[in-house]
């Protein structure tokens, strides 16, 4: 956790300028004032009784709460342990959840936790303090890989968060989201009651092929194994091209479910996507 909380945490409290709120709008419950709605505005702050009288959309602003309640939804199904064998996605996922964490308690919010491995493996309750944090992390920790099982579903986890997360949160679900089709409504849902923002980890060997002859290729969730010759460029162009189409279905997904997304790979710079991120969602709220 020092390591993190002194490589990426300084950095985002100096390029945030200690405005870590930026990470998030549209949280809290107290009502502020109206506004005529914009383009990017979220349709669900729209006051329809306003809106009839006026002949005109008008949003409801609010203050933001003085303390923040925020749930990790962790996925950590066996297709997270792809990557090399230093940088997998498991070690962004540990990684972000530290230094959101600790970047949320040090401001005096509360965090908790929802770990999925097929089903609800463990709830760590949202509390406050470095000791939440370690805790968080010496649970990470503790978690090994899952064995091989059959294709993810996501959907119990996103009905499992509907059904315990009481009072409106933050909420990070941090998944590669390769899933059985059907999460996206409970996502939908989920995003209704709270603020959510998906955070998609990924590898850049899953969306583009690399040229290195002869491998066995592996399914990270029920390991399944297939001999692929990476020479053939038929081959990689119908992989990149399936990939491709996977990545267009992802969007489109995310985009009905209203939910924004937090793109993390494997050879990012944590700190660098996080305000690239905050800075995209501040542009858009104005």
């Amino acid at each position: 956790m020092q390591r993190v909380e002194w490589s990426v945490i300084r950095r985002l409290d100096g390029l945030l300028q200690g405005d870590y709120r930026s990470l998030f709008y549209g949280y809290g419950v107290d009502f502020a004032d109206l506004r005529e709605y914009q383009p990017t505005d979220d349709i669900r702050y729209i006051d329809w009784n306003v809106t009839a009288r006026m002949d005109t959309p008008y949003v409801r602003q609010y203050m933001e709460d003085r303390e923040i309640t925020a749930w990790f939804l962790l996925d950590l199904s066996p297709s997270v342990d792809f990557g090399l064998a230093d940088n997998m996605k498991r070690t962004v996922l540990m990684d972000f959840v530290t230094a959101l964490a600790r970047l949320l308690t040090r401001h005096g919010n509360r965090v908790g936790a929802i770990f999925f491995g097929g089903e609800v493996e463990k709830v760590v309750p949202a509390r406050g303090g470095r000791m939440q944090v370690l805790r968080l992390l010496n649970d990470l920790i503790k978690q090994a890989p899952l064995p091989r099982a059959p294709f993810t579903d996501l959907k119990p986890l996103f009905n499992s968060a509907l059904n315990s997360i009481k009072s409106r949160s933050l909420v990070f679900i941090i998944s590669d989201f390769i899933s059985e089709p059907g999460w996206e409504r409970p996502l939908m849902l989920l995003n209704q009651h709270h603020e959510v923002l998906a955070v998609r980890l990924w590898d850049p060997r899953e969306i583009e092929l690399p040229d290195v002859g002869l491998l066995v290729m592996e399914d990270a969730e029920t390991g399944e194994q297939l001999y692929v010759d990476t020479h053939d460029k038929g081959f990689r162009q119908r992989f990149n091209e399936a990939a491709r189409q996977r990545e267009v279905s992802l969007e489109q997904s995310f985009k009905r479910s209203g939910v924004d997304v937090l793109s993390l790979s494997t050879e990012d710079d944590l700190v660098r996507s996080i305000v690239r991120f905050a800075t995209l969602r501040q542009r858009r709220r104005r």
